[in-house]
């Protein structure tokens, strides 16, 4: 990446289709876990007008309905209109029950480091974490400020702030850089959808939205739009109703926005609709932990972790850390640091971040949570991977 550039990340609301694909997804996955801990539970989720459709393959010995899940979550995200709504749309499931596995019915909490070192990753992929001084939570501040500007946006509907609005709603922010540091905001973009096509008139939308959206999320921020940022409310004009009734939705389609919103590379392996067995799900939270634990430390000022698994081992195959210039010192001596003092196999991670049993532990569920305005650099749900916990011991 250039030290002088200009990049755009994008967020969305709980009511966009793939967004309510992942909470659905990720709905159900906290419905298994909290009955019982053990769960291995796939779920995934399509959706388009009047119709949900959900396929899951699950070892589990909890109760479950997944068509009352998805209905719940479709009336909590607030869609009531005659094409899409928590009572009439169609749920259609496609189930395979799996048998009780012994193999994965562990209590981590009680394996010895040999015991955790038997358990292979399961899955082959490279996992990425990043983090960098741009903003308190450590991360890219393009996606930062969109999620901010995506949950006003959800706040104004839900609260009859602009109570015309429909659940679904888009933001972009373009921020410019300057030595790789964020120096103005280029541009911003909203794609709000209303519920009468007729009203408001475009020019009182955008001026609302201006107003109540825009004006609220900025005014402590420390870099606002100037005399030359672009402002862009609804540019291909009135977005009638928006969500399921317009188009289509899928798990595991916003993998940038779950994570650095393109600043950094991730997988692109869905996050959403896995238990804490799958590698590709958990090593992204594990790779973040140790990027923002380096960065919290003052060893960089950027740090990208790589973390390599392959199907058979449980350590990463490879632990990589990029600085891209910004280290303090150099990057081998921080891939050591890295490997000294974290533990990269599956079943440390799920142990150190209680990742079976936080679904049981916070009220209103876990991870569907995290479906929706970032899987990582999120200061509202007192993540487990957001800690700097580990910062002074890599100061040494």
């Amino acid at each position: 990446m250039k030290n002088n550039f200009m990049l755009t990340s994008e967020s969305v609301t709980e009511g966009n289709p793939d967004k309510l694909c992942d909470i659905i997804s990720d709905a159900i996955v906290d419905h298994f876990l909290e009955q019982d801990p053990y769960s291995r539970i796939i779920a995934e989720c399509s959706l388009s007008a009047s119709i949900v459709f959900i396929a899951a393959r699950f070892a589990s010995q909890a109760a479950f309905s997944l068509s009352e899940i998805a209905r719940k979550v479709i009336g909590r995200v607030g869609y009531q209109g005659a094409d899409f709504n928590a009572r009439t749309s169609s749920v259609l499931t496609s189930i395979k029950e799996l048998p009780l596995d012994p193999v994965y019915r562990f209590d981590e909490r009680k394996l010895t480091s040999k015991q955790i070192a038997a358990i292979p990753a399961g899955n082959q992929v490279t996992t990425f974490g990043f983090a960098c001084r741009q903003n308190v939570a450590l991360m890219p501040l393009p996606i930062w400020l969109a999620h901010k500007l995506s949950r006003r946006m959800e706040e104004a509907a839900k609260e009859k702030i602009l109570p015309y609005l429909c659940p679904e709603a888009k933001t972009d922010v373009g921020i410019e850089y300057r030595d790789r540091k964020p120096s103005r905001i280029h541009s911003i973009t909203i794609t709000a959808s209303q519920k009468d096509a007729a009203k408001p008139a475009l020019d009182k939308l955008r001026a609302d939205i201006r107003e109540a959206v825009i004006e609220h999320v900025f005014r402590d921020e420390p870099i606002r739009p100037d005399r030359r940022t672009e402002i862009f409310i609804n540019p291909e004009g009135v977005f009638h109703l928006g969500g399921p009734s317009v188009h289509s939705g899928l798990t595991g389609r916003k993998t940038a926005i779950d994570t650095y919103g393109d600043y950094s590379r991730h997988s692109g392996a869905a996050l959403s609709g896995k238990d804490p067995l799958r590698i590709d799900r958990v090593g992204a939270y594990a790779a973040r932990y140790a990027a923002k634990n380096l960065v919290a430390a003052e060893l960089a000022d950027e740090c990208e972790v790589q973390l390599s698994y392959s199907i058979s081992r449980s350590h990463p195959e490879s632990v990589q850390v990029e600085t891209f210039g910004t280290g303090k010192i150099p990057e081998e001596d921080l891939t050591s640091l890295l490997q000294n003092h974290f533990d990269f196999r599956l079943a440390a991670i799920v142990r150190d971040f209680q990742l079976r049993r936080l679904p049981a532990m916070r009220q209103g569920g876990f991870y569907r949570k995290l479906a929706v305005y970032g899987q990582v650099g999120r200061l509202d749900l007192d993540l487990p991977w957001e800690k700097t916990d580990r910062a002074d011991l890599l100061k040494g």
